[in-house]
C-alpha cells in the first residue's frame, strides 16, 4: 500500500480522466507484483477497457509527452512530470494475443473485461490488477499466493500460455533470474517439450529477454534453466555445447560450470552496476573450447588458440541475435583477449609488453582487468593467490607506465602527414606501412625524440625495396 500511495497523485489523476470518459483503468502486471514485493519504480503499466484511439484522447493534455509507437498492439505511452519526478507510463487496451504457428508476430485483438486480459498474460504473479480509483484488488488466479511462495506458474496452462507467445518461455528464466523464483513443475515440463517453439520468435524479442536475464540479479539461475529445458540450444547453443569439455586447468570441472563461476566472479567486480559486456564476455570467453579440444599424447587435454576460435563464435552467434557493431566488437574482442595475461609467464613482464597489453585492450582495458581476474576458479588456494599477486603486479606496472607514457594514446612520434612529408610520399599503402614502423618502435622502446623518429624512419625507408 505504500508503494501505491507513492504513486497514487499520478494513478488516481489519470484514473479518473477515464472514469468520466466511463471507461475503467486499473494498475496491471509488473507494476502489481513489484508493488507488493516494495520495489516499484516510476514505470507505471495499466489496463483499461477504451480502445487505442480513446486513450490517446484521454491523454493528450494531461500527459507531458504521449507516443503511440505501440498502438498497433493497443498501447499508448505517456510521461507525466511531477514535482516528486517524471513517470513513464504505458496504457493498453485489454487484449488476447496468439501466435500463428508460422508466424513471428502476434495477433491481437480486444477484449471487454479484465478477467479476460489476465488470464492471457504470462504468470500469475504479473497477472494481478488494482482497480483504480478505489484501489480493488484483482487476483482471479491467486497470483498473491505465487507471489508468497516465489513461484512461477502460468494463468492458463502452460502448454496453452507458451504456444500464445512462446517468448514466454524466455520469459520464465529471466523472471528466475530477476526475481530468484522458482518455475513450477508444470512450467519447466512445457518449456522442455516446447522448446523448438522458440525458433518462430524473432532473434530481435530473444536477445532483449537475454539482455534482461543477463543484467539481473540472479543471472546463473535463469541460464541454467534455459539450459537444462533445452531452450538454450536454440538461443544460445553454445553454452549448453560446452557441459561436456573438460578445463585443461581444472580437471575436475567441466566448462560450462567453470564459465558460470566466471560469470557469477565478474559481476562481483562490477563498480557501476550490471555491465552487459562484461557479462557477455564472461560467459563466452571459452565457447571455442569444443572446436579446439585435443587429446594429447600424455594423456593432457588442450584447447589451442580457443581463444581466436571463441571470439569468431561470439561474433557470429552474437550478430545471429542482432546484437549492435559496437557490442558484437566489444565482446569478441574480449574473448579474444581473456588468455593474453597468461601467455606472459610468471610475471615477468617487460615495458614492451605491458604497452601491448595495454594497447591491445584499448578502452577495454579495466573490463579485461575483472575477465582476467575472474576466469581464475580453482580450488587451490596457494595457486589463486599467486596469480592475484601477478595480476597486482601487471597492473601496478601499468599505472606506473601510463603515468610516465600516456599508455591510453600511444602513436608514433610523426604522424601521416609528416611521413609523406618527410619521404616525399602521396597518400596510400607506403604511409601506411611506415606508420606501422613507428608505431612498432614506440611500443616496442617507449616515447622517441622528435629526431630520433625522423632519423629511424628515412633508416627504415632507406632498406624498403623502391619500385
Amino acid at each position: 500500500m505504500q508503494e501505491l500511495l507513492r504513486v497514487s497523485p499520478v494513478a488516481d489523476e489519470v484514473a479518473r480522466r477515464f472514469q468520466d470518459a466511463g471507461h475503467r483503468l486499473s494498475l496491471v502486471g509488473g507494476s502489481v507484483r513489484d508493488a507488493l514485493l516494495g520495489r516499484l519504480g516510476n514505470d507505471l503499466d495499466f489496463t483499461t477497457d477504451a480502445r487505442p484511439q480513446q486513450i490517446l484522447k484521454l491523454v493528450k493534455g494531461w500527459a507531458d509527452a504521449v507516443w503511440d509507437v505501440g498502438i498497433a498492439f493497443g498501447t499508448v505511452g505517456a510521461r507525466k512530470d511531477t514535482p516528486e519526478g517524471s513517470f513513464l507510463i504505458e496504457i493498453t487496451t485489454y487484449r488476447s494475443e496468439a501466435y500463428d504457428r508460422s508466424s513471428r508476430k502476434p495477433e491481437v485483438s480486444y477484449g471487454d473485461s479484465i478477467e479476460q486480459d489476465l488470464v492471457r498474460r504470462d504468470f500469475t504473479v504479473n497477472a494481478m490488477a488494482v482497480d483504480l480509483p478505489g484501489r480493488g484488488f484483482v487476483d482471479p488466479h491467486h497470483g498473491l499466493d505465487d507471489l508468497e511462495a516465489r513461484v512461477l506458474r502460468t494463468p492458463a496452462t502452460p502448454e496453452e500460455s507458451f504456444s500464445d507467445d512462446p517468448l514466454r518461455m524466455m520469459r520464465a528464466a529471466r523472471f528466475a533470474a530477476q526475481l530468484d523464483f522458482e518455475p513450477a513443475p508444470e512450467v519447466v515440463a512445457a518449456m522442455t517439450a516446447m522448446a523448438e517453439r522458440i525458433t518462430i520468435v524473432s532473434a530481435e524479442r530473444v536477445q532483449a529477454e537475454l539482455n534482461k536475464l543477463l543484467l539481473a540479479d540472479h543471472p546463473v539461475k535463469g541460464l541454467r534453466l534455459l539450459v537444462d529445458t533445452g531452450l538454450a540450444d536454440f538461443v544460445l547453443p553454445e553454452l549448453p555445447a560446452l557441459r561436456l569439455e573438460s578445463d585443461e586447468h581444472h580437471r575436475h570441472k567441466d566448462v560450462y560450470e567453470h564459465s558460470l563461476t566466471v560469470l557469477e566472479q565478474a559481476i562481483a567486480l562490477e563498480t557501476e552496476g550490471p555491465d552487459l559486456v562484461l557479462r557477455l564476455a564472461a560467459l563466452l570467453h571459452d565457447i571455442g573450447k569444443p572446436r579446439t579440444r585435443r587429446f594429447e599424447s600424455d594423456g593432457r587435454v588442450s584447447f589451442h588458440h580457443h581463444e581466436v576460435v571463441g571470439a569468431k563464435m561470439t561474433r557470429k552467434r552474437m550478430r545471429e541475435l542482432k546484437y549492435s557493431n559496437e557490442l558484437v566488437n566489444e565482446v569478441s574482442r574480449l574473448v579474444e583477449l581473456h588468455l593474453r595475461f597468461h601467455g606472459y609467464g610468471g610475471g615477468e613482464w617487460t615495458d614492451s609488453a605491458v604497452r601491448r597489453y595495454v594497447t591491445d585492450a584499448g578502452p577495454l582495458l579495466e573490463r579485461l582487468h575483472k575477465l582476467t581476474r575472474s576466469d581464475c576458479t580453482t580450488r587451490n588456494k596457494r595457486k589463486a593467490a599467486a596469480l592475484a599477486r601477478t595480476y597486482d603486479s601487471l597492473e601496478e606496472r601499468i599505472s606506473a607506465l601510463q603515468a610516465q607514457e600516456e599508455l591510453d594514446a600511444i602513436r608514433p612520434a610523426l604522424d601521416g602527414n609528416e611521413i609523406m612529408q618527410l619521404l616525399g610520399l602521396r597518400p596510400g599503402p607506403a604511409v601506411g606501412r611506415a606508420y606501422k614502423h613507428l608505431l612498432e618502435l614506440r611500443l616496442e622502446h617507449g616515447p622517441m625524440e622528435h629526431d630520433a623518429a625522423v632519423a629511424a624512419l628515412r633508416e627504415w625507408w632507406a632498406a624498403q625495396p623502391q619500385d
